[in-house]
Parts: C-alpha cells; sequence; structure tokens
C-alpha cells in the first residue's frame, strides 16, 4: 500500500469512527426526547378544573369517621350527576387529588393527582382511596393544609383555567403559620379555597368564640364564588358534599349564584 493509500484509508477509517459515535451518541438522545414528548406524565395536560381534597384526618376523627368521611368523597365522585357536571366542561374531565391533614407537620396525598373523564376513572379513585392506609396526626392546621395543598397544583403538569382547594374540617385552626396570610398568599395566585364544616363533631366553635362556619367563612375561605357548607351529622355529609363537588365542578361565574341553584336542585333530585 501507498503512502497515499494509507492516508486515504485511515482518513475513511477515521469518518467511519466519527459517524458511529455521533449516530450512537445522538439517536440515544433523540429516542429519548421523543419518548418524553409521547409521555403522558411529561406531557401538560389540560382540565377544566384541578381540584384539592384537603380533608381532616386529625386526631378528632376516629378510623369509624374517616372511613366514612373517605366513602363519601369515592362515592361522590362516582354518582351520575356530577358525572354529568364533569362531561359538560369545556373539555370533559377534571383533576382531583386527595389529602388528609393534621399537625402543622402532619399533610399527607393520599390519591395523586388523577384526571377524570368518566365512571372508570372516577371509581378507580375512590377505590384507591378506600384501600390507602391512615398517615395524618395530631390537630389542625388548617393554613398548613392549605399551604400543602397549593403546592400540589403548583407543582403538577396541569393545565386548567381554575384551582380549587376543597378543605373540610370539625376543629377551627390550632398551629402552623397565620391562616390570613396563607390563604391570601393563595387566594392571590388565582386559587379558590372553599369550606366543608362538620358541625357534629369536634370543636364547634372558632378561636373567638364564635360559630365553627363563621370561623371558616371569615378565615378559612377565599377566591372568586368561595363559599362554605355545613354538614349537621354524618348522614347529611354525603348529600351536602355532593352538591357542593357539583357546584365546584359547574362554577364558571364569579358570584357562584348559578352554580349553587344548579348544586342544590342537582343534590336533592
Amino acid at each position: 500500500m501507498t503512502f497515499r493509500s494509507k492516508i486515504v484509508h485511515e482518513i475513511s477509517a477515521l469518518g467511519r469512527r466519527l459517524a458511529v459515535f455521533r449516530f450512537s451518541t445522538v439517536c440515544p438522545l433523540f429516542g429519548l426526547a421523543l419518548v418524553l414528548l409521547l409521555s403522558p406524565i411529561a406531557r401538560a395536560q389540560t382540565v377544566d378544573l384541578e381540584l384539592v381534597f384537603a380533608a381532616d384526618g386529625s386526631g378528632s376523627i376516629d378510623d369509624d369517621e374517616l372511613r366514612l368521611q373517605r366513602e363519601g368523597y369515592a362515592a361522590a365522585l362516582s354518582d351520575s350527576k356530577v358525572l354529568a357536571a364533569i362531561a359538560a366542561g369545556g373539555h370533559g374531565q377534571i383533576a382531583v387529588t386527595y389529602v388528609e391533614w393534621g399537625s402543622p407537620l402532619s399533610q399527607h396525598t393520599i390519591v395523586d393527582w388523577t384526571v377524570i373523564a368518566g365512571i372508570d376513572d372516577a371509581r378507580a379513585f375512590g377505590q384507591a382511596l378506600r384501600t390507602a392506609p391512615r398517615a395524618a396526626w395530631g390537630y389542625n392546621s388548617i393554613s398548613e393544609a392549605i399551604a400543602y395543598s397549593a403546592d400540589l397544583i403548583r407543582s403538577n403538569r396541569i393545565e386548567s383555567d381554575r384551582k380549587v382547594i376543597d378543605v373540610s374540617g370539625d376543629g377551627p385552626q390550632i398551629g402552623g403559620r397565620p391562616l390570613d396570610l396563607i390563604r391570601d398568599s393563595v387566594v392571590a395566585e388565582g386559587i379558590t379555597i372553599n369550606a366543608l364544616v362538620v358541625a357534629n363533631r369536634g370543636v364547634r366553635s372558632g378561636p373567638r368564640g364564635e360559630p365553627l362556619d363563621e370561623h371558616y367563612r371569615n378565615d378559612v375561605i377565599g377566591g372568586i364564588g368561595a363559599f362554605v357548607v355545613v354538614a349537621d351529622d354524618e348522614r347529611g355529609f354525603t348529600r351536602t358534599l355532593l352538591g357542593k363537588m357539583i357546584r365546584e365542578i359547574v362554577d364558571r361565574d364569579p358570584t357562584g349564584a348559578p352554580a349553587r341553584r344548579f348544586a342544590e336542585r342537582e343534590a336533592t333530585e
């Protein structure tokens, strides 16, 4: 082989090695990018509503009450009226997650974000909720429950026009950061905070001796169309929750009046 032939051979071999290197390096990266692009986890999903169920799991609630509470949420979400309200939205789906909370150091995601577009989604969410172990402990930091719920909204890969935290509880704020500061900062982000007061158990008055529902109305809720509902007993809990859930799903009016009338009618039929 002549000197010139050797040079040509070496250059050709080098070119082949560089081509193989580029292919072996770029292809996996391209493949990874394609997988991420097509993955439902990586892509932001668009829904009509992001809804956090922030349920009281504190020490004032025994295991039977906790089970009934979870069953109420599972049953309401699978109700045909709720599913019809979801289907009537522009995207025909909402995203929900379920949190239980207790002390300032005890907030727990019981069921992670789930897109609900029909009965199968709702049933799967309900089954996960019914079977999850209890996690919350201590008493009653509503402020930290709201802060935790807002973080879940901020960090998910979901897009929507409306974001709601649905707080349920049977007692007043105890411990944690100042409730008014947390509420106001969350509301300033465009997140609405609604509340369901369970009046038949726990402490029945607020920190200033006012009725518990008044405490929730003055100190907990906030945002466009925010409202409080009261369940007077365990039997009424699911019925009250059903009306509240329908109202939250269909409430696209700043005053909440059309949605309130619709929810009240649907819950009693």
